[in-house]
């Protein structure tokens, strides 16, 4: 489902809930929702998944702003659920995998055919796993304050040749202990969540720049473009040029 904010509109969702889990990407505008005490800014781009029954609200600016719905009911989230361990607190993403598949269930629902309840189904499913993948702590095992840290720095050094040795000096932890540490609160190894960044910064500028593969490459800190397919296409299933091609463009 599409909704429309009109520009002055000052749109205002008062707090509520949805019966089932749901998805949305804001495909243009700019709104704050609040959870409990917390409020966030939801841009253009961003992609956002609450669990069923999850209270917010949500206000949009004076420019307005268009919103695409992707919901799930019970039964579906259930059967899922067996194969996948889907989330249960409130996520949101920008850019990377999951913000490129949303962008092409759009793009899908704007040109639907008789095909495209079986492409819209197929992708609503993948963005649902891999917005379950690791990488982010659950309510209750909050990580503390120095490999969130830790965690910030693999984000603003993403294209360095960061060691384990010096994100752990950084933080003042041992290397061991933060190896250990950062897998059981994020699901996975230092170096496996800078690959994943990388992968990331990569799918967007495919999807909204035309910058040459080498300049894409060497600015998510690959070696060269080689090592770069190679990583790209382990994660994402297709190489960095199969992906251009396929990402939808406005």
């Amino acid at each position: 489902m599409e909704c429309v904010y009109t520009p002055q509109s000052r749109v205002c969702l008062p707090w509520h809930m949805h019966e089932n889990a749901y998805l949305y990407l804001v495909v243009s505008g700019v709104c704050e929702e609040r959870l409990g005490r917390k409020a966030r800014i939801v841009e253009s781009s961003s992609l956002v998944f609450h669990p069923a029954g999850e209270p917010h609200s949500n206000r949009w600016d004076d420019a307005g702003g268009r919103v695409f719905h992707i919901e799930f009911s019970r039964s579906r989230i259930a059967a899922i659920g067996e194969y996948v361990p889907i989330r249960t607190s409130p996520t949101e993403v920008r850019r990377g995998p999951a913000e490129w598949l949303a962008t092409r269930l759009y793009r899908e629902y704007q040109k639907r055919d008789d095909l495209s309840p079986l492409v819209m189904e197929g992708l609503a499913l993948e963005i649902l796993a891999e917005i379950s993948r690791p990488g982010t702590a659950e309510p209750g095992h909050t990580p503390p304050r120095w490999l969130c840290q830790a965690r910030e720095l693999l984000h603003d050094r993403f294209n360095e040749p960061l060691a384990l040795n010096e994100v752990a000096t950084s933080v003042g932890i041992h290397p061991v202990h933060l190896a250990r540490s950062f897998r059981r609160h994020f699901g996975c190894t230092p170096g496996d969540y800078l690959r994943r960044i990388r992968v990331e910064f990569a799918c967007h500028q495919l999807a909204h720049t035309d910058t040459p593969l080498i300049e894409i490459a060497l600015a998510a800190g690959f070696a060269d473009q080689s090592h770069f397919t190679r990583t790209f296409r382990r994660h994402m299933r297709q190489t960095p040029g199969e992906f251009r091609r396929n990402s939808p463009r406005c």
